[in-house]
């Protein structure tokens, strides 16, 4: 039988949790590499493990933890931002289901790319973002997608998922639903336009951008607009 992947026992979980709420975790894993997964799931049959469901946990900004959690918490947290070509037009950039949402945004703008910087300053991970569809300032993750790779906590398999595949609606997505329950963010792929304009629909933002004189903003000026809006709120 596989080794076991190296399991906390009762872990607070104040200190993942934007609450700040005081739960334990049972059992405890965080998920640095998606190899940690499959050694887990090879290990399902022992004494430890058997039966005990999963909880999955990401930055922690969308989840209410009000008791203990009696499941084996995996706590995603792979790292990894990367460009890894052009398609279509646009640049693809992938990232790692633990990386800081507002973090990876700032990755993108410092690489000279606009797309995402309508979504700044959004709590969470970027696993957490097609999960939720987020969205913001007139942009939902659904206008920047390309693909994600899932892993099933089921079978093993390693999934990619293109946005069909993905059910976006609003805050919504297959993640959210019975039949995508048991699937588990690895890693997501977005899609940034090499030709950008700024996306100025949201009236407030348009105002902010035109109070500070600028008619022709760059993608980090549109951050550092909604940076500001969202600060003042």
């Amino acid at each position: 039988m596989p080794p076991i992947p190296v399991i906390e026992h009762d872990v607070s979980l104040q200190p993942f949790n934007t609450f700040g709420l005081p739960a334990r975790a049972r059992r405890y894993l965080r998920v640095t590499d998606p190899a940690q997964l499959d050694s887990l799931r090879a290990a399902t049959q022992h004494e430890a493990l058997a039966g005990l469901p999963r909880f999955v946990l990401g930055g922690g900004s969308n989840v209410l933890l009000v008791r203990d959690i009696e499941a084996l918490v995996l706590h995603m947290a792979i790292p990894g931002r990367e460009v890894i070509g052009e398609e279509n037009g646009a640049v693809l950039v992938r990232a790692g289901a633990g990386e800081n949402w507002h973090g990876f945004v700032e990755f993108t703008l410092a690489q000279g790319l606009g797309g995402l910087e309508n979504l700044s300053l959004i709590p969470g991970t970027v696993g957490a973002a097609p999960i939720q569809n987020i969205g913001a300032y007139g942009l939902e993750i659904k206008d920047v997608f390309h693909s994600l790779t899932a892993y099933d906590l089921a079978t093993g398999e390693r999934r990619t998922l293109h946005a069909a595949d993905c059910r976006f609606g609003y805050r919504d997505s297959l993640f959210k639903q019975a039949d995508g329950a048991g699937l588990v963010v690895l890693d997501v792929t977005f899609a940034l336009p090499r030709a950008w304009q700024p996306n100025l629909r949201y009236a407030e933002l348009a105002q902010a951008l035109r109070e500070a004189g600028l008619s022709e903003p760059t993608p980090q000026q549109v951050s550092e607009a909604v940076v500001a809006i969202r600060r003042r709120k």
